[in-house]
């Protein structure tokens, strides 16, 4: 019979690890399909005590816990939960990963003189979609869709926007795009819309994005399923 021995000071010290060490590894980069990625205009891993100056809480609570991101909605607001930070680009990739723990939906939105686009997230897909000015007369548009279970465990999206055309997708299986010529207009700021209680983000990464030259063939193999 083997008996397995291990020093005491090893078993206090595997017992002193924070819970945050002890998370899981960073999601590698999704593959880009629409953009190239350029320069990393932004990241944040949310490790610091406090949430940075950069990012601006407009509604609902927001705070940095174990290494993430997380925000609630408050019912005295009766607004959604909002974070914003200044985006720098017209044309981008957007990296983070996210896990519903609570919440009912979530949105990745861009905003220029009025709401340009965004995509919205619940537990059972995501869309991708035009959005417009609260006083414009016009109404949004629905781009593209994807079924996928998005409830427990963490996932990670990517979000492309070149030109007139946006992307998401979640964890190289599911995606959503389509174009429209609101896309294609000046954005200062992005955000996190989020009702419910609550949303966790982690791992957020923002690059400048250039055109891929590849994606008209890319473009073709999405829409078969391929």
């Amino acid at each position: 019979m083997t008996s397995l021995r291990f020093p005491l000071a090893a078993l206090l010290l595997a017992s002193s690890v924070p819970a945050q060490e002890a998370k899981q590894e960073p999601r590698k980069d999704l593959v880009a399909n629409l953009c190239v990625r350029g320069k990393l205009l932004f990241s944040d891993d949310f490790s610091a005590a406090e949430l940075s100056k950069e990012w601006k809480v407009a509604k609902g609570k927001w705070e940095v816990a174990d290494g993430t991101l997380k925000g609630s909605e408050l019912a005295a607001d009766m607004h959604a939960a909002v974070i914003k930070h200044a985006l720098p680009s017209k044309n981008v990739v957007l990296q983070f990963s996210f896990k519903f723990d609570g919440a009912k939906s979530l949105a990745c939105s861009f905003d220029g003189k009025g709401h340009v686009c965004r995509v919205t997230l619940s537990p059972a897909g995501f869309q991708v979609r035009r959005d417009v000015a609260k006083d414009s007369g016009e109404k949004p548009v629905v781009l593209g869709k994807a079924a996928i279970d998005l409830k427990g465990d963490w996932h990670t999206m990517l979000v492309e926007i070149q030109g007139k055309e946006i992307l998401a997708q979640v964890d190289d299986k599911a995606f959503a795009f389509g174009e429209n010529d609101g896309v294609d207009a000046g954005k200062a700021t992005f955000g996190f819309p989020t009702s419910g209680e609550s949303i966790r983000i982690r791992e957020f990464r923002l690059w400048e994005a250039g055109p891929n030259p590849d994606w008209p063939a890319s473009r073709e193999k999405l829409a078969s399923g391929k």
